[in-house]
């Protein structure tokens, strides 16, 4: 692989006839704005713009794109048809391998009926006025798959009825077809480009006056395809974050402090400073208050290259003052859970009477299951360069290109350490080399920006892969204790369960050691067993680390101790694992979401 040159020439050609040719590479890593977008479709385009509405029902509002009223609506996403029949999407979710900056633009064509060759995607930059873009959550998909039928069904339906107004016959007897509008009956067609003048003139119509196409229709959606960014991808074309470049920028690694808490005592730079190529060696403050996602601290070298500003960090002489956290040890840590799990804690749930139950049983059984802290050990670790600029000593904007699943959470961390208003702080995504979560937590991007501030001129951050384990935001330590009282054929007619961990809460709340309820909810507080005794309860942690959250959050400890336990009933029992969870779940049922003081975690 080292020795594949990227590309350099054209790629193949994938429209034919009388289609516009558009190279694979047009729908690459182009970021935008949302003035800026406006500003690059051509004159007689038509541009639509859509958002979910606030009401109930989940409606989906549309609207035409005009400079004026972008800065009214909020959309979540624009889409555009210019006169060549280039047909132009926002993308507004970060893609990091899971195929979203394909996905979702794909549902925007099926409903449009665009020759998928003819698409450009736009990747956005942050902006909160385009709704949520933090791609986190497994949301992406089931949050937006409507609203993106939406928008591509209302311009297919405003460029029908162009069609049928020049036709003079009824919008009905029209229909949108790969890239052209058809007129069966008379075997007339237009191409989307010869209609978008007309169309961009028109009332935009309303959601429920759409014909949606039905699901045997689809052509694109739920169908395989190669992700847009492949061709690019392999070709070393593409760019993540660790190949993001600015004009004159420096590289840096930071010495970070081993303690959560701990900073700087003092440090010797005079043997990383001889090193060729080392520019600057500078301090960072450590954080305030909770965690969040400030930086932790340190000491940065700043070189002409990520290698060289490595060997120099490696040659710093530092003292660290630890801090509060200095005797961590996880071992002993994991004991203190333990004595929490297996004490009465905070009631979460509490159906029946589990606790009479199961001391008055003859037939009880009892586990203990731990889960260690994770690291999120992305396959590229953190990494940002950030550009700030300043005027008579003060910041007045910062420029970044991060790997970043939260260009919002960026823009809000930044600001907030430079002291500008967000909206001044100017987020480019790139691609993610994986995420898992922990780059929707922007700590590594303020680093950039702060060293660029007092360099004053672009610096890139890129964290080593000892860096990212020793330093991550780790997935909680967790101890979950589980009592159950059986019956004659050994299913449980009382359960009890009791967890122990330090709470994600902590990041935010400096000291804070309850869990949270989205934690409890996650696999402890939502089980779905038919029993008609049951209580839920956890235990006090203080955290001592950062605590992150990573893929499928609390489920992770919940989930295996859980099912864990309800195998280890089946194996007493002598019964089918199988066979036991099924009679577990109990028959069919509507689950009272209120009653048990749950939220709709399926929204």
């Amino acid at each position: 692989m080292w020795h594949i040159p990227t590309y350099q020439g054209r790629h193949q050609d994938r429209c034919k006839g009388d289609a516009k040719v558009i190279e694979q590479d047009k729908r690459q890593r182009n970021t935008t704005s949302r003035r800026g977008f406006l500003s690059s479709v051509s004159t007689g385009s038509l541009v639509l713009m859509a958002r979910l509405s606030n009401a109930q029902d989940g409606a989906v509002e549309v609207a035409a794109a005009s400079a004026d009223e972008v800065e009214a609506f909020e959309p979540d996403l624009f889409v555009s048809i210019a006169s060549d029949g280039t047909v132009t999407i926002l993308a507004h979710r970060s893609e990091m391998g899971t195929g979203i900056r394909t996905g979702l633009p794909r549902v925007v064509a099926d409903e449009l009926e665009a020759d998928w060759d003819r698409v450009v995607i736009q990747q956005a930059v942050g902006d909160k006025r385009l709704g949520s873009q933090n791609t986190d959550g497994s949301n992406s998909v089931r949050h937006f798959f409507k609203r993106m039928r939406v928008a591509g069904a209302t311009a297919r339906a405003m460029l029908e009825h162009a069609a049928a107004a020049k036709w003079k016959v009824e919008p009905a007897s029209c229909r949108g077809s790969n890239h052209r509008v058809l007129h069966p009956e008379s075997g007339r067609s237009l191409a989307y480009g010869e209609l978008v003048e007309a169309a961009s003139k028109l009332k935009v119509p309303k959601s429920d006056e759409l014909r949606m196409k039905p699901a045997s229709e689809w052509r694109y959606i739920g169908k395989d395809v190669p992700i847009t960014d492949l061709d690019a991808i392999l070709t070393g074309k593409a760019e993540y974050g660790i190949d993001a470049r600015m004009d004159g920028q420096l590289y840096a690694v930071v010495a970070r402090p081993p303690v959560v808490g701990g900073k700087v005592a003092s440090f010797d730079a005079t043997e990383a400073r001889k090193l060729a190529g080392v520019r600057e060696v500078v301090e960072i403050g450590r954080y305030k208050g909770a965690p969040v996602f400030q930086p932790l601290g340190g000491v940065a070298v700043c070189a002409d290259s990520t290698w060289t500003a490595w060997q120099g960090r490696d040659l710093l002489q530092i003292e660290w003052e630890d801090g509060p956290n200095r005797e961590y040890d996880t071992d002993v840590y994991a004991g203190q859970l333990a004595e929490a799990a297996n004490q009465p804690g905070k009631i979460w749930r509490d159906t029946g009477d589990a606790n009479s139950v199961i001391t008055k049983s003859e037939a009880r059984y009892q586990a203990d299951y731990t889960v260690p802290h994770l690291a999120h050990a992305p396959m590229e670790t953190p990494c940002a360069v950030a550009d700030v600029k300043t005027a008579s000593g003060k910041v007045v904007s910062c420029v970044l290109k991060a790997a970043t699943q939260n260009p919002q959470a960026v823009q809000q961390a930044v600001g907030a350490a430079l002291g500008i208003p967000e909206t001044d702080v100017v987020v480019h995504v790139t691609l993610l080399g994986s995420g898992f979560g922990r780059k929707s937590k922007p700590d590594y991007c303020v680093e950039a920006a702060l060293l660029s501030r007092d360099l004053q001129r672009p610096v890139h951050v890129t964290w080593t892969r000892e860096d990212d384990l020793q330093h991550d935001y780790y997935h909680t330590m967790s101890h979950v204790h589980v009592e159950a009282a059986l019956r004659e054929d050994g299913t449980p007619s009382g359960w009890l369960q009791r967890a122990a961990f330090p709470s994600i809460s902590s990041l935010f709340s400096d000291g804070s050691e309850e869990a949270a309820g989205f934690e409890v909810e996650m696999g402890l507080q939502d089980l779905p067993y038919d029993v008609p005794n049951v209580r839920v309860e956890s235990g006090k942690a203080k955290a001592h680390t950062r605590i992150g959250w990573l893929r499928s959050v609390n489920h992770i400890p919940h989930n295996f101790a859980v099912s864990s336990f309800a195998d280890e009933l089946a194996h007493r029992a002598g019964s089918d694992p199988l066979d036991y969870l099924l009679t577990l779940l109990g028959e069919d049922r509507l689950l009272d979401l209120k009653a048990a003081g749950l939220s709709n975690r399926g929204e």
